[in-house]
């Protein structure tokens, strides 16, 4: 018999469950998984980017883009900064406003996890979650008995990564209890293609370039890795999240060289081979996929103006048509979730069950790449703590 049930070891159900410890309340916290926090675990290459300095609503999707403004403006980056310093943890500022650890992620979680102790909260792990009810509080069947609470929060994320466990166990109990979950897909994953587009890069695998990939109105300038399958690297990770299958993508291969860059070199260097020009801008590999054999071996000053315009438009103009993702093995975050209509935008509480909250990745909210989702975590689980 506690106060509050939280379902989930992860970062969401860690801060929800110390933010409500602190208000005194008894909670405890129940996982499936051999420790806490395995996502955090192995995000940032094992260094966990644990938030981004530039945490805008704009830059989260969901089919209420209002829904997230609340808690992420109740509990931003300078506020989980704050606790990371607080615990002397080092970090550093990579690029685009990411944050990560200098050291380990497991930093990361021996706080959280020192924080819940401080406040109380009981974590108990390899814990099979059988079935939900409320007969009158909150019930939860367990394999080592059952838990019962006034509150109930969902913390088990998403479909996104499986080989740590990752079930739709949230959505499951969301159904039960009568809310709606929203389409779900995966998020932030890698892109698949076929046919002649994949043939066009047959070898390339691992060579990277500076892109900018668009889709819609949607367009971010990044890194991009050719893969054995397809595309990915943070440029088509971001884009993905925005992607539906029968689009295409775009993707401009010299988004920081001048427009009419090639015919600039043709008048300053008019002797240099044309595939030496394109060698300064792209990996050479893969520029020599877009130059025609014809043109390969003219110096650049021999190559007429409407065929350097042809070529220039084809690296900036390049599109794909993918035939597919990777699936949830391989993306980050699952997109969709939990509706928000029937969720406080204020506490992450249902309206219609009283007591239930939905909280982090389980929630139809998803961030950007670049630790905008473990900030919808801290603040998400934050705002229900605060309540539950």
């Amino acid at each position: 018999m506690v106060d509050v049930v939280v379902l989930g070891a992860g970062a969401a159900g860690l801060m929800c469950a110390l933010t409500a410890g602190r208000r005194g309340r008894r909670v405890v916290v129940l996982d499936h998984a051999r420790q806490a926090g395995e996502k955090i675990l192995i995000s940032g290459g094992g260094r966990c980017n644990f938030t981004n300095l530039h945490c805008v609503p704009e830059r989260f999707l969901s089919a209420n883009p209002h829904f997230c403004r609340s808690a992420l403006a109740r509990y931003t980056p300078q506020d989980f900064l704050g606790l990371v310093e607080k615990h002397r943890i080092a970090w550093h500022e990579k690029t685009l406003g990411q944050l990560f650890c200098d050291g380990s992620a497991r930093e990361i979680v021996a706080m959280l996890l020192a924080e819940c102790a401080a406040a109380g909260v009981q974590i108990r792990l390899q814990q099979r979650i059988g079935e939900v009810s409320r007969p009158g509080r909150f019930r939860v069947e367990t394999e080592a008995g059952p838990h019962e609470a006034e509150s109930l929060v969902l913390a088990t994320g998403g479909l996104s990564i499986p080989k740590i466990g990752a079930t739709g166990l949230a959505y499951d109990i969301a159904r039960r209890f009568g809310l709606e979950v929203t389409d779900i897909r995966p998020g932030l994953v890698p892109l698949v293609l076929g046919g002649a587009e994949l043939a066009r890069l047959a070898g390339l695998a691992g060579v990277s370039a500076g892109v900018a990939a668009a889709c819609g109105k949607a367009r971010f300038e990044e890194g991009m890795v050719v893969t054995h399958r397809g595309v990915s690297g943070p440029a088509i990770l971001q884009i993905s999240s925005f992607w539906r299958e029968g689009a295409s993508v775009r993707i401009d291969l010299v988004p920081q060289a001048e427009e009419g860059f090639l015919r600039a070199r043709k008048r300053v260097r008019p002797k240099i081979g044309l595939r030496g020009v394109l060698g300064e801008v792209l990996p050479q590999r893969l520029a020599d996929v877009f130059l025609p054999d014809a043109l390969a071996g003219r110096p650049v000053g021999d190559v007429p103006d409407k065929d350097i315009a042809a070529l220039e438009n084809a690296l900036r103009g390049w599109e794909v048509w993918p035939s597919g993702t990777e699936g949830y093995a391989k993306a980050e975050v699952t997109l969709g979730g939990i509706a928000t209509p029937g969720l406080s935008q204020r506490s992450m509480e249902s309206a219609a069950v009283p007591g239930l909250f939905a909280i982090g990745e389980a929630v139809d909210v998803t961030g950007w790449l670049g630790g905008y989702n473990f900030q919808w975590a801290w603040a998400s689980g934050f705002a229900a703590g605060e309540v539950a």
